[in-house]
C-alpha cells in the first residue's frame, strides 16, 4: 500500500559563537555533511589592494561579519569537523587557490581523505589583477569512505556569481550539489561559518534539517530570513554543552 503521508518540514537552529566553540557543542559522530566557507586570511590582502572593496561594506553588512578566520587556527576547526562527523561522512569546503594550498595538508593530517578540489565556475569573470577571476576551489574531504550518490556528476559546478547580494554570497545551487551528493533526506548538515545561510537554504529545500552558526547579528538575521523563506522550521539551538544525537536529527546542536 503506497505511503501518501507528508514529509515532516526541515528544521533548523542557528547559534551566535566562535566557529570552533560552536562544533565542541556536537557529541562525537552526531553530523552528516559539514558545508562551510571561512572568511579566510588572504581575504585582507585583496581588500588592501583594493580588489574586494564590497566585502568593507554593503546594504546588508558590515565589517563585523568579516572578522577573519586566521590560517592559525585550521588546525583546531579541522579536528572538531573530524571529530563531529560520523564514520564515512563528507566535509567540502570553500576558499581561494592560496587558501587551499595552505589548508590542504592540514585536513589530512586531522585524518581526513582528500579526493580534489572542486571548481565553482561562477561563469563571468570578477574583479582583480593579471588574470581575472572567474572560479573559487571548493575542497573535497572524506572521513572513512562514503560513494557519491550520483557518479555522473562534473567536478565543476556552473552557477551565476550573486551580484548586489550579502558579500561573497554564494549560490544555493552551488551547496544543493554538494548536499545532494553526500547525505539522504532527514540527515543534518551544518555550517559553522553560516554568513548569508545559502548552505542552509539549500539543505531544508532538500529535506535536510540543518545547523548553522556566525559571529555577526546580521548574517543571522539574513540566514534566518532566507531558511525560513526556504521552508524550514527553526528549533532553538542547545544550551547544553554537549547534546543527544535526537536532537541534533532536529537541527539541534550549537550552544549559543
Amino acid at each position: 500500500m503506497k505511503d501518501d503521508a507528508t514529509p515532516p518540514q526541515p528544521t533548523f537552529s542557528l547559534s551566535k559563537s566562535d566557529a570552533v566553540s560552536f562544533l565542541r557543542a556536537f557529541d562525537d559522530g552526531s553530523v552528516d555533511l559539514v558545508v562551510t566557507d571561512p572568511p579566510y586570511e588572504s581575504l585582507e590582502k585583496h581588500r588592501a589592494i583594493g580588489t574586494t572593496t564590497r566585502l568593507k561594506h554593503s546594504k546588508a553588512s558590515s565589517n563585523d561579519w568579516f572578522a577573519i578566520f586566521p590560517n592559525s587556527r585550521f588546525e583546531e576547526l579541522f579536528a572538531e569537523i573530524y571529530r563531529v562527523l560520523k564514520k564515512n561522512r563528507h566535509f567540502y569546503l570553500f576558499c581561494d587557490q592560496e587558501t587551499a594550498f595552505f589548508v590542504k595538508p592540514l585536513g589530512e593530517a586531522a585524518g581526513f581523505r582528500f579526493w580534489k578540489p572542486l571548481i565553482w565556475d561562477k561563469r563571468k569573470i570578477g574583479m582583480g589583477y593579471h588574470y581575472r577571476a572567474r572560479y573559487e576551489m571548493i575542497l573535497f574531504f572524506e572521513k572513512g569512505k562514503r560513494k557519491l550518490n550520483d557518479l555522473g556528476i562534473p567536478d565543476i559546478i556552473e552557477a551565476d556569481r550573486i551580484y548586489r547580494g550579502y558579500p561573497t554570497e554564494k549560490p544555493a545551487k552551488v551547496s544543493r550539489v554538494l548536499i545532494s551528493q553526500s547525505t539522504q533526506p532527514g540527515e543534518l548538515v551544518v555550517d559553522p561559518f553560516v554568513g548569508s545561510g545559502s548552505t542552509g537554504v539549500a539543505a531544508v529545500d532538500l529535506g535536510r534539517s540543518f545547523a548553522g552558526n556566525d559571529i555577526c547579528d546580521e548574517a543571522l538575521r539574513v540566514a534566518r530570513e532566507r531558511i525560513c523563506a526556504a521552508g524550514g522550521i527553526e528549533r532553538p539551538a542547545a544550551c547544553q554543552r554537549k547534546t543527544s544525537t535526537h536532537q541534533l536529527t532536529l537541527g539541534i546542536g550549537a550552544r549559543t
